[in-house]
């Protein structure tokens, strides 16, 4: 009966060793896409649209700043995609020739100012974030979102209506610089923050229903720029490729521009 048993469990083990490998999950593939914190929304979406055409793959999104994204490119994690929030942290890959080929841009954004729906500090124009007091939060410098809120407020502050020191005292009254944009948001909707920086796309949705928005003059503010790159040591390059052509279709586009950013096909 013991030799037979042997016989049975060997059998066994032949017989399964046949059997095509997706049966016991073997053959799914982890596509892992890094993508700056304001992707979040449209990301997800593209992603599950591809996995169900893409039958055995598993997108595997890691959000964050683009910056900190960036950091753990170089550092060897395991990544197949990168898609930043701006050239600068893209450019940065290019250099340390981590990065596959040319980035393609996929979408731009514009930024807005946000106020909790309630306003407590009752600003209603970009000229009171001077005010002593109000609580402002941004993004941290190195931080994409940062970067672009510098950049508006030296716009604005050689923009007519708006006194040569008007970014020196909105910088002064920060309270808080965050690694990415929707900590930003968060801390606004939440009132721990007067007003905050973000990009216009960030409000749409439930975040919406509670924050207010202030425009920046279209003369002032600045375009984000989005690229997005198959990454040099990634295990899934045909994959990672095809999933950069999904998020450039027709139909990646039109979930970009439903969740806020402007697509490729439509001039800023």
């Amino acid at each position: 009966m013991k030799r037979l048993r042997t016989w049975i469990i060997l059998l066994m083990a032949l017989v399964f060793a046949q059997l095509p490998a997706q049966l016991f999950g073997a053959d799914t593939m982890t596509l892992r896409v890094f993508a700056a914190a304001s992707l979040a929304g449209p990301f997800g979406e593209i992603a599950r649209d591809f996995e169900a055409k893409h039958k055995g793959t598993k997108v595997q999104l890691n959000l964050a700043g683009s910056q900190q994204l960036a950091a753990q490119i170089e550092q060897g994690a395991s990544a197949d995609l990168f898609a930043s929030a701006d050239e600068q942290w893209m450019s940065a890959l290019q250099e340390k020739s981590l990065v596959q080929g040319e980035p393609q841009v996929f979408a731009r954004n514009r930024l807005v100012v946000i106020v909790p729906g309630t306003n407590p500090a009752r600003i209603g124009k970009l000229q009171d974030l001077t005010r002593p007091g109000v609580k402002i939060v941004v993004g941290a410098e190195a931080a994409p979102i940062g970067a672009y809120t510098r950049d508006v407020l030296r716009n604005l502050s050689k923009t007519d209506g708006y006194a040569a020191s008007f970014g020196t005292k909105v910088l002064a009254n920060v309270v808080s610089e965050e690694e990415n944009v929707r900590s930003v948001v968060g801390k606004v909707q939440l009132g721990e923050a007067d007003a905050g920086f973000c990009y216009g796309s960030d409000i749409t949705g439930l975040v919406g229903r509670y924050v207010k928005v202030i425009e920046i003059p279209e003369s002032a503010n600045v375009i984000a720029t989005y690229p997005i790159a198959v990454l040099a040591n990634s295990a899934s390059a045909d994959l990672a490729r095809q999933f950069v052509e999904s998020v450039r279709s027709g139909d990646g586009q039109r979930t970009l521009e439903r969740f806020g950013l402007i697509p490729i096909t439509r001039t800023p």
